[in-house]
């Protein structure tokens, strides 16, 4: 996943995680909200079947929806975690590709990266989820924190989304 020359450090450092506003999405084509972690299963379910598999033609085993997945259930499961229920997921084609946002209930702790641990010993969700999503940050509105992301997608595929969810 890290291309040629990249510093797997790179991902892991505090700043990949800016606070800053949220790109506009205009179309907000899939919508669910969980509040216990068993709601998980619920959530990769739905989405899976929001998205057909052969997406991206070439791409074995629905890659674009593997990735969408783990993402979103990265982000989820630190909502419920970290922020508290309930959690909504919002995604929506954009010109950035897929736009995940993902609210919870702790508006001043923003998404806080693990630095100084052995990935042996787990905490690498945000690093990873920073490694495949091209923008990301967090705001507040009102007394709930958004962590978004935008999930790259080739042109094309972006219009075969945008078309689907219109």
């Amino acid at each position: 996943m890290l291309g040629k020359g990249t510093d797997r450090n790179e991902f892991m450092r505090t700043d990949t995680w800016p606070r800053r506003p949220a790109p506009s999405a205009a179309l907000t084509p899939f919508h669910h909200q969980i509040d216990r972690p068993a709601q998980l299963y619920e959530l990769r379910a739905a989405l899976r079947g929001w998205l057909p598999e052969d997406l991206v033609p070439g791409q074995p085993d629905g890659a674009v929806v593997d990735t969408l997945v783990l993402v979103v259930d990265e982000l989820a499961s630190n909502g419920l975690r970290h922020g508290g229920p309930p959690v909504s997921v919002t995604v929506a084609p954009t010109a950035c590709g897929l736009f995940l946002d993902i609210v919870d209930d702790d508006p001043i702790h923003g998404p806080a990266p693990v630095t100084d641990r052995d990935p042996a010993l787990g905490g690498m969700g945000l690093s990873m989820v920073a490694q495949v999503t091209t923008t990301r940050g967090w705001t507040t509105a009102g007394d709930r924190k958004h962590v978004w992301a935008c999930l790259p997608l080739e042109p094309a595929v972006a219009d075969s989304v945008a078309r689907r969810s219109a």
